[in-house]
């Protein structure tokens, strides 16, 4: 029985990294381990599909290449354990090591945010700057299929839209997770064969944060009232979800292609907008940078920047700096409303690379501003975005 499992979750990883098409050729990847099951499971996976694809020769995957990131949030005492446990591991199959302890609490403290949120924000910003030190292209995070029920649990808690309920997706930009068709009881059991001996952050348990709850309570409430089968029917759900979405976007994307006039925005290319950018509160942004800077080494940010409409700068009507889109305002208003409404957040992901604090209101009132087009108008769901209404045009612009 045991043998089974740990097959099963060998070559679901597998079949994951094909069907998402995950791993190439010469890939370099920063596997974040924190020495838990799950990333300890991954590690191990990849470092034997990595040894095995080399002895077959002829595998695509023999080229790729990882290091491994972990990050001492000097939360638990513990902690220094769980680093030196992921260091001797590295160590003995000669795998390059990154780790850093980063003062958490201080972040939180400082920038007045979430302990969960201040750790996400250090990880990810010590995960860019490994990948950028490597030359790396992709950053493999060991999320599983307990994790994206929990995550659509959450979502769907605060009211999220359709696309909230597809949860964690396989691949997002850079980030890729194999495990994510894996669920916790095969991940457990995989260590278990490998004798692999993870360790354990006590904290999951502590039933405080509102996903402990979801995972210690409700979860397992439901499996045993309602439907024991609970994670494979909320992960169907996300299936069906992700492939409606699929096709909506697909839509979406037409459509503005058709009815966008000037985009001008800066992209930054190693993609470290994925942290920072995440959060639309300048204050909270600066402060942060400036509080990880102080623990990290900074590297520089590479800024393209993207137009479509080619004008000359004597003739542009805008702030050269200012970042903003415009859109057709009639070409916007002859759509469907589900259309028009993913096409505001499509805009918006584009200009904030998030939608964190655009709520369904806020979607509405953009929609009706745009149908009653009488005289200039414009209209501000928050401090830094602004939408103005001129000429037969939707100006969607970043304010500073």
């Amino acid at each position: 029985m045991g043998t089974r499992i740990k097959e099963d979750c060998y070559i679901k990883v597998i079949r994951t990294i094909q069907k998402y098409k995950l791993i190439h050729e010469n890939d370099k990847i920063v596997i974040a381990v924190s020495g838990g099951p799950d990333s300890m499971c991954l590690l191990e996976i990849l470092r034997k599909l990595k040894q095995e694809s080399c002895q077959n020769g002829t595998s695509p995957l023999a080229t790729f290449d990882f290091v491994v990131a972990h990050v001492n949030h000097m939360i638990r005492e513990e902690a220094k354990e769980d680093e030196a446990f992921v260091k001797n591991y590295c160590m003995k199959f000669d795998i390059r090591f990154f780790g850093k302890g980063i003062d958490v609490q201080h972040i939180a403290n400082t920038n007045k945010m979430s302990i969960e949120e201040a750790g996400r924000y250090a990880r990810y910003h010590f995960f860019d700057e490994v990948l950028q030190k490597i030359g790396g292209n992709k950053i493999a995070i060991a999320h599983n299929k307990n994790d994206k029920v929990e995550t659509m649990i959450m979502n769907a808690l605060r009211g999220c839209g359709v696309q909230g309920l597809k949860g964690i997706e396989p691949i997002r930009d850079k980030y890729i997770r194999p495990l994510i068709e894996c669920d916790r009881k095969e991940i457990e059991a995989y260590c278990e064969e490998q004798q692999i001996v993870p360790r354990i952050d006590k904290t999951n348990f502590e039933n405080v944060y509102t996903r402990n709850k979801i995972r210690n309570i409700m979860i397992p409430y439901i499996e045993k009232e309602f439907n024991p089968n609970f994670i494979e029917s909320m992960n169907r759900l996300s299936n069906i979800v992700s492939e409606q979405e699929e096709y909506i976007q697909k839509q979406v994307e037409n459509v503005y292609n058709h009815i966008v006039i000037e985009e001008n925005f800066y992209t930054n290319l190693t993609g470290k907008n994925s942290l920072l950018e995440q959060t639309t509160d300048a204050k909270v942004k600066q402060t942060t940078e400036q509080t990880i800077k102080q623990m990290t080494e900074q590297t520089t940010e590479y800024m393209a920047k993207h137009t479509i409409e080619q004008t000359n700068m004597k003739d542009r009507k805008y702030a050269k700096d200012e970042e903003y889109i415009i859109l057709n305002l009639k070409g916007f208003n002859t759509q469907e409303k589900v259309i028009k409404s993913n096409i505001i957040l499509y805009t918006i992901t584009r200009l904030f690379h998030t939608t964190k604090g655009i709520e369904k209101i806020h979607i509405e009132d953009i929609i009706k501003l745009c149908e009653n087009n009488v005289g200039n108008k414009f209209l501000k769901p928050n401090k830094h975005l602004k939408i103005f209404i001129k000429n037969g045009k939707i100006k969607i612009s970043k304010e500073v």
